[in-house]
């Protein structure tokens, strides 16, 4: 049976496909895996997907797509016994199919940019997952800083304050402002293909980091 990882955010521009896709790519490496588009019709992961057909071998890499929660209950139904892992790249707004993702998802990441503003939009994100875990109530959720920026002062207090204003805890690796993110998805990459190196690592950590949270072992 599949783990369904969701990327949810309410807030566009924070990272949410950059997050999906290079999951998708990493874990295809060790086991079958499906990346679900639902943020139609923009289709930021689907497009990387045909780009990267392409470019590469997607072997062990599937796509499907989902305009609406009925459809998305289906595709993962089909999905779950032929693949070990779902990554579903959520659509950038507070809906039944953002609270669709939560109740199915064994791990939710919220990709969080180091600012203010993203802050107090994912305020009403919370209040979703809240209701949530009333249908579900071990759903885990963890905020993933993206575009961070460990030296500046802004990100610094953001981060320690973001724990008393959301109440979700962090995960312990934090994607940084890199422009090789954006490069590699524009060719249908995924940074472990990419030659920056921090980036690489980071990600692995990333991986091995969501997947120690599911409590998934290596292949």
């Amino acid at each position: 049976m599949a783990a369904i990882i969701g990327i949810i955010q309410v807030k566009g521009g924070v990272g949410r496909s950059t997050i999906a896709t290079n999951l998708a790519a990493h874990l295809a490496v060790e086991a079958p895996t499906a990346l679900v588009e639902c943020d139609l019709p923009q289709g930021t992961s689907a497009s990387w997907y045909a780009l990267r057909r392409h470019s590469l071998s997607v072997e062990g890499l599937t796509l499907a797509t989902a305009a609406d929660p009925a459809e998305l209950v289906a595709v993962c139904g089909t999905l779950v016994t032929s693949h070990r892992y779902l990554i579903i790249d959520a659509p950038p707004r507070l809906a039944e199919m953002t609270r669709a993702i939560i109740v199915m998802s064994r791990l939710c990441l919220i990709p969080l940019g180091a600012s203010a503003a993203e802050i107090w939009s994912t305020t009403d994100l919370m209040k979703t997952i809240a209701q949530a875990k009333q249908f579900r109530p071990d759903v885990d959720a963890r905020l993933l800083w993206t575009r961070y920026r460990s030296y500046t002062r802004e990100a610094q207090e953001l981060s320690a304050a973001v724990g008393r204003e959301l109440g979700v805890p962090e995960l312990a690796t934090k994607i940084g402002y890199r422009v090789s993110y954006s490069e590699a998805m524009a060719r249908g990459l995924s940074v472990r293909e990419w030659p920056d190196r921090a980036a690489r690592e980071e990600m692995a950590r990333l991986v091995d980091e969501v997947r120690n949270i599911m409590g998934e072992g290596m292949p």
